[in-house]
């Protein structure tokens, strides 16, 4: 009998950024940096149906206990928390403003982003503007680009196994990201 298809694949997310822009802003060390220090998220563009992958990440983020500020011109109140309509609206500090709204409007979301000090800026899965990556990181933002958040924070604390997927890392113990 001649080979047939294997039992055994590797799950990885595809991006649309070649090698050299992948290690750039996809760095797995930075990706945990970030994961570790963060504790204020600004989530651009949180929906306030829970149908949509805004709120089930945003949640996903305050279960785990980030402090979640949604941003979002049409609503008031959205997991609990109150809504601001922009970026300079929010009245304290933010560390990670994390975008789930098209690719031609992430420049301007990354001009805010600058311009209210926050610390980084992550745009979501299959979400690439490197024109903002660029002037976020010339302004000192960390960038993270095309991978999402909710599966990063599993794949680094041991919870996507739970769900049968591969991480991509072996280890015989949890990882901690604290």
């Amino acid at each position: 009998m001649g080979p047939g298809p294997s039992l055994v694949c590797s799950v990885t997310l595809n991006s649309a950024l070649p090698p050299e822009q992948q290690r750039l802003y996809q760095d797995p060390r930075v990706v945990q940096r970030l994961l570790r220090e963060v504790k204020t998220v600004a989530v651009v563009g949180l929906s306030a149906d829970p149908q949509r992958a805004s709120w089930f990440v945003a949640n996903y983020l305050k279960k785990a206990g980030y402090r979640i500020i949604p941003v979002n011109p049409k609503a008031d109140e959205i997991l609990g928390e109150r809504v601001y309509r922009t970026l300079a609206d929010i009245p304290e500090p933010v560390d990670l403003v994390n975008v789930f709204r098209p690719a031609a409007e992430c420049l301007a979301v990354a001009q805010q982003a600058v311009a209210i000090g926050a610390r980084a800026l992550w745009l979501q899965l299959k979400l690439v503007n490197l024109e903002a990556a660029e002037l976020a990181g010339k302004a000192g933002l960390t960038v993270i680009l095309d991978r999402c958040i909710k599966m990063e924070h599993g794949r680094y604390a041991g919870r996507l196994h739970l769900a049968g997927m591969n991480t991509e890392l072996i280890s015989a113990r949890k990882a901690r990201l604290t």
